[in-house]
């Protein structure tokens, strides 16, 4: 004979102590402030009355719009490139696989600067390969806009990689091999199955890249050179105006700031389903 009573549920526990350490909250506090400060500088002291008239010069939309074409067109090439050696580290077993992983990733922790000395070394005129691109096909890269393409590739495809091969490991294979014991190649598996299925990953992926590549600044000026109209990108616009016009120089740093607040807000949800 029932009751009617409910069982009571069971309490969850609850950690020893909802206070925070100040020993924890100071640094954390202090941390927060060094991170928003600048930040918040920036906004104050932006010239906001002559912000139309600043926004309006033939120079600022010309090194936005060579800045977005260039992290585009470098994004694509990453994606082109990525892609496939993402595929190769997560999906294949070969020798020397970590090494390579480990070199994949050095252009994260490798200063900008060098990497375009690096570029110069490698693509330049008188290059280990660029003297041939040069005497076999007329093809010169350093201090174009060819050139801002391939130093932002350089420095924004291990994004790429690292998010694709994150995401092709946490992917099922047995799709995979679902689809090859069906007789697809293993080609065919990738394009119609893999690709599908790690599609959010690349997407993020590419965002990440592209925003780096936006931001590049210490690679682009040592291989492409500070040519308006040609190689002058947003953040090389920037450091050239604030040696002249620091009003124009926190102009464009807003319209920076203000991208890459667009690219973390569309980023948001793809990292809280990661995490």
């Amino acid at each position: 004979m029932t009751t009617g009573r409910r069982s009571p549920r069971k309490a969850h526990p609850r950690p020893p102590g909802r206070g925070v350490p100040l020993a924890l909250l100071l640094p954390a506090l202090l941390g927060l402030a060094f991170l928003l400060i600048p930040l918040l500088a920036l906004l104050l002291r932006a010239p906001w009355r002559s912000l139309p008239a600043q926004l309006s010069g033939p120079g600022v939309w010309e090194a936005l719009r060579l800045s977005l074409l260039c992290a585009t067109m470098a994004t694509a090439l990453s994606l082109v490139l990525g892609v496939p050696l993402a595929w190769l580290l997560a999906r294949t077993d070969f020798p020397g696989r970590s090494l390579v992983r480990a070199l994949v990733t050095l252009p994260l922790v490798l200063p900008p600067v060098v990497g375009g000395v690096a570029l110069l070394l490698a693509l330049g005129r008188n290059g280990v390969v660029g003297q041939w691109l040069d005497a076999w096909f007329g093809i010169t890269l350093p201090f174009t806009t060819a050139g801002v393409v391939l130093a932002e590739t350089f420095v924004a495809m291990p994004f790429l990689v690292i998010s694709v091969e994150g995401t092709l490991r946490a992917a099922d294979p047995r799709y995979e091999e679902a689809a090859a014991t069906l007789g697809a190649s293993r080609f065919t598996a990738f394009r119609r199955v893999t690709l599908p299925l790690i599609a959010p990953g690349v997407a993020a992926g590419a965002v990440l890249a592209w925003a780096r590549a936006l931001g590049e600044f210490g690679a682009t000026i040592t291989f492409a050179g500070n040519f308006p109209g040609r190689t002058q990108t947003m953040p090389l616009a920037v450091y050239l105006a604030l040696q002249n016009d620091p009003a124009a120089a926190i102009t464009l740093s807003l319209m920076l700031l203000a991208v890459s607040i667009a690219v973390l807000a569309g980023l948001r949800d793809r990292w809280m389903r990661t995490v």
